[in-house]
């Protein structure tokens, strides 16, 4: 009964920071195991009963070795439930667990004893740039004494303590999602040790069927039907070797996507995979890919004949960008003159991620001349890339640094000679400046052989899936 007294406090505060519906596995310093499921306060009682649960798990790993207190934990009252202050801070480059806890308005000693709790089960380095974490705090205390009669002292005692409630409570919980398929808290207990939880979702895997009819661009259509962004990048992506997505695109062609996803129990998508096929149809010409893994480990897209889309380098290094200037004679927008534009310019927001077009090593990283901000990659004896006008280069850039093929190597921007944010990209051949839209790039890998057979075989079992899927509704609406 005891024990089933202290579940019953963790389940009220699971239920206040949100955790409700889940089984949770409760791991003492004896290594026990206990089972509750959290549900809202109104339902704590189910929370005794011998009923198993058949929801998702938590562990519960505390940080302090008494075996009490590792399923006692701080539970705040039901009428004070709705009043926790839950404040969302953004993880900035640079930030630490810690910054980010005292800077919510933690202790100090309460954030180090919280990050200590958390290393059991996590590493709070991992936290990424850009991630959500919520920081939970109770209801401040208020002094009892205080009202609102009598005089004028009892009055500032009012005021005081009104503003004392406009700062922080207790502090109680944090708690952050790392990845689809979990989330982690660490929660204070009565007595005010510190227990990190791990939350694992009851994930299954299965795919998603996209098709859509293009109306202008592929990026704006596909975008527009809801096929998630990531997988819409992938998809450029793949198809970015054989296809000028400027130009060779028209009103009517059409797409359709196999890709790998994560449902919930609800049948709800929290995360996406691979892309597992992909199709154009560009004025009537069927282009087709296969994800595919040889036996020696290779990865990549193959064609419908088993060869490898992969090129020595990417037509088009970047993602959702508008040819604005192709290669050739023009005249100048700010020279004002004819002159031979040996590149092409593919304008885009500011900041547009820019990609290496095929691995290599920067043989320059710096300001040149009109170019202003500019990368050069040496790729073999005969190719280069060059690229210009970029905002600020990528993570690690520099003269002499490797990099692969489809690597952030800079940004948009219009240092340089530009009127306006883009990126100008030069092909280099054998000290040849040549056209990057229609310059004969070596072929990838084909199979053959037992090789191909295989691939035969794979690629008819994904046509047969791709096949027994129903498109998703907001896909064909763009039909």
């Amino acid at each position: 009964m005891k024990n089933k007294k202290r579940l019953a406090r963790l389940g009220v505060l699971y239920a206040a920071l949100g955790i409700a519906g889940l089984a949770v596995s409760v791991h003492s310093s004896t290594g026990a195991f206990e089972t509750l499921v959290a549900l809202a306060p109104a339902s704590l009682e189910a929370a005794t009963s011998d009923a198993a649960p058949t929801a998702d798990n938590v562990t519960v790993q505390d940080s302090d070795s008494a075996p009490s207190q590792a399923a006692d934990a701080q539970a705040a009252p039901e009428d004070g439930v709705s009043d926790s202050d839950n404040r969302v801070v953004r993880v900035k480059k640079g930030d630490t667990l810690m910054d980010i806890l005292v800077r919510s308005g933690v202790p100090s000693d309460e954030a180090e004893q919280a990050v200590s709790s958390l290393a059991v089960i996590y590493n709070p380095r991992k936290l990424r740039t850009g991630q959500d974490v919520t920081v939970v705090f109770g209801p401040p205390q208020m002094d009892e004494t205080t009202t609102l009669s009598g005089d004028d002292r009892t009055a500032r005692s009012v005021a005081a303590a009104q503003a004392k409630a406009q700062a922080a409570g207790p502090f109680l919980a944090v708690r952050f999602t790392p990845d689809a398929s979990r989330e982690l808290a660490v929660n204070r207990g009565m007595a005010g040790n510190f227990s990190a939880v791990e939350l694992h979702k009851d994930l299954k895997p299965g795919y998603g069927r996209g098709a859509g009819a293009i109306q202008s661009s592929l990026f704006e259509s596909a975008q527009a039907a809801g096929l998630p962004p990531k997988i819409l990048a992938e998809m450029i992506r793949a198809f970015s070797y054989d296809v000028d997505f400027q130009r060779d695109i028209q009103p009517g062609d059409s797409f359709e996507i196999l890709y790998e996803k994560l449902v919930d129990k609800d049948g709800h998508t929290v995360d996406t995979g691979k892309v597992v096929y992909a199709q154009l149809m560009l004025s009537g010409t069927r282009l087709t890919l296969y994800h595919y893994t040889t036996k020696d480990g290779d990865t990549d897209y193959y064609n419908q004949k088993g060869e490898s889309v992969r090129k020595a380098l990417l037509r088009t290094p970047i993602d959702g960008a508008r040819l604005s200037s192709s290669f050739g004679m023009r005249n100048h927008p700010i020279l004002g003159y004819s002159r031979m534009h040996r590149g092409v310019d593919f304008a885009a927001p500011k900041g547009t991620p820019i990609y290496a077009a095929g691995s290599g090593v920067v043989l320059s990283a710096g300001r040149n001349a009109g170019y202003g901000n500019y990368v050069e990659i040496r790729h073999d004896p005969e190719f280069h890339t060059a690229y210009g006008h970029l905002s600020r280069f990528g993570p690690g850039i520099h003269s002499g640094v490797r990099v692969a093929q489809g690597q952030v190597i800079g940004y948009v921007g219009m240092t340089g000679l530009a009127t306006g944010p883009h990126l100008h990209y030069e092909v280099i051949r054998n000290d040849d400046k040549v056209n990057p839209l229609s310059v004969n790039l070596p072929s990838g890998r084909k199979l053959k052989g037992a090789e191909f057979d295989e691939f035969a075989a794979a690629k008819a079992k994904v046509n047969a899936t791709v096949a027994s899927l129903p498109v998703d509704n907001k896909l064909a609406s763009s039909e």
